[in-house]
């Protein structure tokens, strides 16, 4: 079994509000949460209206299978027409 934590961090911007972000912020994440079923939130920068932080836990039964499944979630985010992908840490945890 394999387990990955995503930490993406986005620039939006077109986002003159706070409610334009979190209409941004929120289409994204249920986008991927619908898609891929991955435990998703946004865990920064509530505050500021064009820069967010997303975190992602991912669980899959192989290493290969879940490296695709973050490459899918990076496109996805990247093809988005209201963000800019400005981070994107992956860190691996072991499995015993």
């Amino acid at each position: 079994m394999a387990f990955a934590m995503l930490i993406c961090e986005l620039h939006l911007p077109a986002a003159r509000s706070l409610k334009a972000k979190r209409r941004v912020v929120k289409g994204l994440i249920d986008r991927m949460h619908s898609r891929f079923r991955v435990s998703i939130a946004e865990t920064d920068f509530h505050d500021l209206h064009q820069r967010t932080q997303i975190s992602i836990a991912a669980v899959d039964g192989t290493p290969s299978r879940l490296e695709r499944l973050l490459e899918d979630l990076r496109d996805l985010a990247e093809r988005s027409d209201d963000a800019l992908v400005v981070r994107w840490d992956v860190e691996w945890v072991e499995s015993e």
